[in-house]
């Protein structure tokens, strides 16, 4: 073993304790330029005064406009950004646990292209928000229920890896379903709001998506917070981790189902947003190290600040709004390039 190679574990082990403060610190940084800056720049105490009011019931002694900024425009999009950030990290820590390759990010399973499948059927059929963001969750859930449904069928000796190639062939056959209802759909009307849709935007978020949002999120990332300890196990190759007591077969269920569930919530909320699903927890692995007690929450922070950081950039950087499709892109490729170059033994 080399030096840098036995080395690795002793830095993990002192980086372990301070990651998770580092990421929060990193969040909160975000938060506060995030709430700050615009085309309607708010300084920081306005901000702190229009909050503290908010929570003593009180009355802010600063401008209705300002009020209005940081609570109707900014906050709601800020907590948007934070729950779909860590979702995404979140499914994509679990994912890439389950299936032990550092590759996997949360739309390995179809969610990503189910729930995109049912967001252009609603627009193609003139359906309200509500509906479309509906019809995208359901579809996100209803894809991977047939990837389960399929790799079950057909689970040999490799159920996994069945799981992955099931999640790549229905994953295929949804996109040619949206490639089909984008041809279809009226090219002055339709077609652009499902292409920025399929980009991935914060813009249209208001107080009232929120909640339909957090009950998913929270949900799912909860049991994967249970779950901690056995994914640890679950890592290992499925002999080992059946000798050591645990049903497989039943903890990959509650795995997918936790981790589809917020993704499903994330992109019926956003659209797709990719790359930080598949970026974050290696960042979050290079904080804390591979273990899921302290890997799981310092990459929901992580991942918090980082789509925070990139819808901040999206909404300010030009003078119209960059989809974030897009900035994940520019984003993920370096970062993960760098991460490939500073990888020194096996993500494990």
């Amino acid at each position: 073993m080399s030096e840098a190679a036995a080395a690795a574990p002793a830095r993990a082990r002192r980086g372990g304790a301070l990651g998770p403060w580092l990421a929060l610190a990193a969040l909160g940084l975000a938060v506060a330029v995030a709430f700050g800056v615009g085309r309607y720049p708010v300084s920081l105490a306005d901000v702190v005064r229009v909050l503290a009011a908010r929570l003593t019931a009180s009355t802010a002694d600063v401008a209705p406009a300002v009020e209005a900024v940081v609570l109707q425009v900014r906050g709601p999009r800020i907590a948007a950004a934070i729950l779909i950030g860590a979702a995404l990290s979140v499914a994509g820590t679990a994912f890439q646990g389950l299936f032990r390759n550092p590759l996997v990010s949360p739309d390995i399973l179809g969610a990503s292209s189910g729930a995109a499948l049912g967001a252009v059927l609603g627009i193609w059929l003139a359906l309200g928000v509500l509906a479309i963001e509906a019809l995208a969750f359901a579809g996100g859930l209803a894809a991977v229920a047939c990837v389960y449904a399929l790799g079950a069928a057909l689970a040999g000796r490799d159920p996994v890896l069945v799981l992955v190639l099931a999640g790549v062939v229905i994953g295929s056959l949804l996109g040619a379903g949206v490639g089909l209802i984008k041809y279809l759909a009226d090219p002055y009307n339709q077609l652009p709001a499902m292409t920025f849709w399929l980009l991935g935007s914060l813009s249209a978020t208001h107080p009232a998506d929120l909640l339909p949002l957090l009950g998913p999120v929270l949900a799912g990332t909860v049991l994967l917070l249970l779950l901690r300890w056995r994914l640890d196990a679950l890592s290992l190759p499925d002999e080992e981790a059946r000798s050591l007591g645990l049903a497989t077969g039943r903890l990959r269920i509650a795995v997918v189902a936790a981790a589809t569930l917020v993704t499903a919530a994330s992109v019926a909320a956003a659209g797709i947003v990719g790359w930080v699903g598949l970026v974050v927890p290696h960042l979050a692995r290079f904080l804390v190290g591979p273990g899921f007690g302290r890997l799981i929450p310092t990459a929901a922070l992580l991942g918090a600040g980082t789509l925070l950081v990139i819808d901040t950039l999206a909404r300010t950087i030009a003078p119209v709004e960059v989809p974030l499709g897009i900035l994940t892109a520019v984003f993920g490729t370096p970062v993960f390039l760098w991460l490939l170059a500073r990888a020194e033994r096996d993500w494990q």
